[in-house]
């Protein structure tokens, strides 16, 4: 049997509380200890420190008690210290840390590849690749479907995100932060406009004719019988939350099948019950050749994944794929627990309620504030929703009241993320643990935050 977010005991009040000092004395003198050793180039959104983490709220060393609704950017869904991957990971620790897959290999690493062989779309014959990070698991996938397509093309979309290694920077659309001055960039990437319905020239385009415009680029520029891979995120993430059209995804699919091309869906942020189901394709029943995985993948322990048909994986000559780290065996563990967890408390149904509540609450909001005209879209799926924020009375991006909303939200107690090409999207990602009333809560702040600031 199933249970609910509402059948979750948490270990800390699920209550958020700001002191007048924010941010507060230890969070100020490590701030200084951090500017004197961490290097300026990695940058924090929020600057306390955390001394707790638990459901749906975070603790810092001050005292104050805020509302996650980033989950460490889409990874802790099933919270930041779920007691299952809490006791599996203690209980992996106490046998080894470490032995490289690659040497002395290990039963964890085999039952997380079961796992995702049983959990991601399509009946066919599958195989796994562990990793450490999304970024890793997206260039093993190129590196696959390049040598199994004997193809060395890759077609990326407009905003899309990707990664920050030299591969991954090539196939991420976003200049600043992510590609500028880091260049030159891996070669034989080609970008194609995505389906983004609200800035669409003609509202009016359906997902299958955005993505006839596409192929007939590709055709064009590449030629199909060069292109190794098509990768597309279902659901952009870093670009802005963006959901392509209906038809979108399926046609692109249906294509690269005609074209001997490996279709790869970046999942990496929307997998793992984030959309309301087990990975985004779901919703329009696609199913990739190789799928990549990482986030909310390990409960918030580093790990991440390829799973892919059997014949393109078992293409690659033995030593080809691996890493010293790829698939550790605390990783493993706390991913086997956290996909438990996933499925004993039904998150796939919890973050589809989370939709049906913030999209009210969000909604009644764009309501409220029709006659301003600054939220030019609500969007999204599951507990991966998104305002774009624009100047009053145009599709123009307003990064600036983006990132006033956000300050504002911190001030009140409660964490929210921003993203978008053009910087002007907030997006919501609660742990899908989180409690209805902490939610509610939280988008309150958020509602009177844009209302007191448009």
């Amino acid at each position: 049997m199933t249970t609910t977010a509402h059948d979750i005991t948490y270990r800390l009040e699920q209550k958020r509380r700001v002191l007048a000092d924010f941010p507060g004395p230890k969070s100020l003198a490590l701030t200084e200890r951090r500017k004197a050793v961490v290097a300026a180039g990695v940058a924090s959104s929020v600057p306390v420190f955390v001394a707790d983490a638990d459901g749906g709220i975070i603790h810092d060393v001050d005292g104050n008690s805020f509302i996650d609704l980033g989950s460490g950017i889409a990874v802790t869904s099933v919270g930041a210290s779920d007691p299952a991957v809490v006791g599996a990971v203690k209980e992996a620790v106490e046998h080894f840390t470490h032995t490289c897959f690659m040497v002395t290999p290990y039963e964890g690493y085999v039952a997380v590849a079961e796992q995702l062989n049983r959990l991601t779309p399509g009946d066919h014959e599958k195989r796994t690749v562990l990793f450490n990070s999304g970024a890793e698991a997206v260039e093993n996938a190129v590196k696959v479907a390049r040598l199994a397509t004997g193809r060395d093309a890759v077609v990326a979309f407009d905003h899309a995100y990707h990664g920050r290694t030299n591969l991954t920077m090539a196939l991420t659309a976003k200049a600043m932060p992510y590609k500028t001055n880091f260049g030159p960039f891996a070669p034989e990437v080609y970008r194609m406009p995505m389906s983004y319905p609200f800035r669409e020239e003609n509202p009016q385009i359906t997902g299958a004719e955005a993505a006839r415009r596409a192929i007939t680029m590709i055709e064009k520029q590449i030629g199909s019988e060069s292109v190794a891979a098509v990768i597309i995120e279902p659901i952009q993430g870093e670009g802005g939350f963006i959901v392509p059209a209906e038809g979108f995804l399926p046609a692109l699919a249906v294509w690269a099948k005609e074209k001997g091309v490996v279709f790869i869906a970046d999942e990496v942020q929307s997998g793992f019950c984030r959309t309301g189901e087990w990975f985004a394709v779901n919703h329009e029943g696609v199913i990739p050749d190789i799928i990549t995985m990482a986030k909310g993948i390990a409960g918030g322990m580093p790990l991440s994944a390829i799973t892919g048909r059997a014949e393109l994986l078992d293409a690659v000559h033995p030593g080809g794929l691996g890493g010293t780290y790829g698939g550790n065996p605390v990783a493993c563990a706390a991913s086997l627990a956290a996909i438990g967890s996933m499925e004993q408390y039904n998150l796939n149904a919890r973050a589809r309620h989370i939709e049906e509540i913030a999209l009210g609450k969000l909604r009644e909001l764009a309501a409220e504030l029709a006659e301003r005209s600054v939220i030019g879209e609500i969007r999204g799926r599951g507990a991966m929703l998104a305002i774009e924020l624009v100047r009053a009375g145009s599709k123009e991006p307003n990064p600036e009241l983006t990132k006033t909303v956000a300050a504002a939200c911190l001030k009140e107690g409660v964490i929210i993320l921003t993203c978008g090409t053009y910087g002007n999207v907030i997006r919501l990602l609660p742990p899908l643990v989180i409690s209805d009333e902490l939610l509610l809560d939280g988008l309150q702040v958020l509602a009177s935050a844009v209302k007191a600031n448009a």
